[in-house]
């Protein structure tokens, strides 16, 4: 039968015996090579100490010298349950960027806190990091319990301090276990110096544990890491990250959204070539049309592809020397891909020692933060919980890596969707009439007026007044706002964040026709996303106008009018803009009006001295 493999990081303070615990557990499970004990006795003597077994994974001189280690370190043992590979991860606090990435590899997490000292604040810290990269399953062990002559009280208090902060940030331990890591207590034996302890050794605990999704379960995500060209065939060549793939299969490359299918898994050496393969292997494969595809693309299944923006929530620890500020740009790296990113907002940073949390102006070193990142172009993403391959991110500031991060579009939509053109066979039709001959019958051009701003600043209100203002000044002119076009456009719609995007870009593309047609088209919609105003000004082309009807949040929720902000903070409307979901601000419109400073007829004036100027046939 085969047996399964289960990936465990050690992470804790820095000298609360991770070295000594993972040393003496291989020890104890019979995982240490032959003559490999003598040589750590001996070592130890040249230096006058007892048997030391953190030596055993504390590779580098200096980590011996200044008794700390430096870098992540893998190492290999077996129960009789199953394999496992435990990741030994450096405390020190200078090296947190190494035990992020150690722990970004586990399935499973060993907590480990010093009876004496009890919970520090590296302590605090990696276990904060352990629920950031979403490990769930977590056995916390106290060690050194022979520094407290095994006392049982003294293990209470510091199991009830464990617990409390493992409660708080949701991340609850499936067993607390006393042990003595360098006399092997409760390791793989059970203590007699603890009978007052009648749980299970932290053996016995590992083996409880399940290892994640098998990868190859998972959906298939195939990073594209080059391209290579043998005679006439270009060799796609990458690591299956999950799931799996085989001649024939119909595949999707995001983020071009180009499909074509597998002609062929390519094979070196002796025997048949493969026509399968799947997750952990390194495949070239060939496709039956030469199709365009780069390093970065994600090749994966249609139906179950990974999601596409250019806007995304990442949950940061920043590692920076320099705090970390909104506008800052970045290199983001995930999977295969690279991307420039811009920080677009700081949402909260958190503080993994109190838990609490606020909004800021900067990161500093060692902080957690909850930030949204923009890029330059559409990347394929995955949410960071569900697929790690593809929804861990780092962040490269020049050559240095300053950030480690989870990936999370709540409250952003799949642009997929909006991006994908199905139609086929779409012929223009050369229409006898211009613009120019429209707008010189109507004595008007036709126009998108596009106000965009927070519930209940003003847009609807200020929609309706400029309608009657231009229509009694002979310009033909049509209010879109969400009664009506929800009534019958948009009525299959509800209100997640990918069909508020289909709202918008329904909205947009009508409002262009009715731009094209001669009119002057007022629309009134939150219309949230940069994105999807960015297509609504692509559809209408310089008949486009943003308006930005700007009022801040504490406005906007004094007004009110439909309750809306009420239910939202009661948690009966979720996904709220301002509140649970984001609004982006524009960025250049082509106008600004405050409805918390000016009146609703200032307002209107103001609108209507820009229209005036830009509505002229031949202005």
């Amino acid at each position: 039968m085969e047996r399964n493999q289960l990936r465990i990081v050690v992470v804790g303070h820095v000298d609360h015996g991770k070295s000594t615990l993972i040393g003496r557990l291989l020890h104890d499970t019979g995982s240490l090579p032959d003559g490999k004990v003598e040589e750590l006795r001996a070592v130890s003597e040249r230096r006058g100490m007892p048997l030391e077994w953190s030596f055993v994974l504390d590779a580098f001189q200096a980590e011996r010298d200044q008794a700390i280690t430096i870098d992540t370190t893998q190492i290999w043992f077996k129960s009789a349950l199953r394999d496992y590979v435990i990741i030994d991860a450096p405390g020190h606090r200078e090296f947190l960027k190494n035990m992020v990435s150690g722990a970004a590899q586990a399935d499973a997490a060993v907590l480990v806190v010093d009876a004496q000292e009890g919970v520090r604040e590296q302590s605090r810290r990696h276990a904060y990091l352990l629920r950031l990269l979403g490990l769930r399953q977590v056995v916390v062990v106290v060690n050194k319990m022979d520094a407290v002559a095994h006392d049982a009280a003294r293990f209470a208090a510091v199991r009830g301090e464990i617990e409390a902060y493992l409660a708080e940030i949701g991340v609850p331990a499936s067993a607390i276990v006393p042990v003595s890591a360098r006399h092997g207590e409760n390791l793989a034996i059970r203590a007699t110096s603890m009978d007052w302890y009648e749980g299970d050794t932290l053996l016995e605990v590992l083996d409880r544990f399940a290892p994640q999704t098998s990868p190859v379960d998972q959906p298939l995500r195939l990073p594209i890491q080059d391209v290579y060209k043998f005679d006439e065939r270009r060799i796609l060549v990458g690591r299956i990250e999950t799931g799996r793939l085989g001649v024939g299969d119909t595949v999707l490359f995001s983020p071009t959204n180009r499909t074509a299918r597998i002609r062929s898994i390519e094979h070196w050496g002796p025997g048949a070539a493969p026509v399968e393969a799947r997750a952990g292997q390194c495949v070239g494969i060939t496709l039956d049309e030469q199709i365009f595809a780069e390093r970065g693309d994600v090749l994966s299944h249609a139906e179950s592809a990974p999601m596409l923006s250019n806007v995304f929530r990442a949950h940061l620890f920043w590692l920076g020397r320099e705090p970390l500020r909104a506008g800052k740009q970045l290199k983001l790296k995930l999977a295969t891909a690279e991307a420039s990113v811009r920080v677009e907002a700081i949402e909260r940073v958190i503080d993994t020692q109190s838990l609490g949390s606020g909004q800021a102006e900067e990161v500093r070193t060692n902080e957690v933060a909850e930030v949204v990142l923009r890029s330059r172009e559409t990347l394929a993403l995955d949410e960071g919980s569900r697929t790690p391959a593809t929804g861990r991110c780092v962040l490269v500031d020049v050559y240095d890596t300053v950030a480690g991060g989870v990936i999370s579009m709540k409250g952003y939509p799949d642009q997929r969707q909006l991006t994908v053109r199905k139609a086929t066979n779409i012929h223009e039709v050369d229409h006898l009439l211009t613009r120019d001959l429209r707008s010189a019958r109507n004595g008007h051009k036709g126009a998108v007026v596009w106000l965009t701003g927070l519930s209940g600043a003003g847009k609807s209100t200020l929609a309706m007044r400029l309608e009657k203002r231009l229509f009694d000044r002979g310009v033909q002119t049509y209010v879109l706002d969400g009664d009506n076009v929800r009534a019958g456009l948009c009525a299959d719609l509800g209100f997640s964040p990918q069909d508020r995007a289909e709202n918008i870009r329904r909205v947009g593309e009508v409002a262009a026709l009715f731009a094209d047609a001669g009119l002057v088209v007022l629309t009134a919609f939150i219309s949230p996303y940069r994105s999807d105003r960015d297509r609504a000004r692509q559809a209408a082309g310089d008949a486009f106008h943003e308006i930005h009807v700007q009022a801040d949040l504490a406005t906007c929720e004094g007004r009110d009018p439909k309750g809306l902000y009420r239910k939202a903070r009661e948690g009966k409307i979720p996904e709220f803009t301002g509140i649970s979901a984001p609004y982006e601000e524009p960025e250049k419109p082509e106008l600004v009006v405050d409805t918390a400073a000016l009146g609703i007829e200032e307002c209107v004036e103001r609108v209507m001295a820009y229209l005036e100027e830009r509505l002229r046939p031949g202005a």
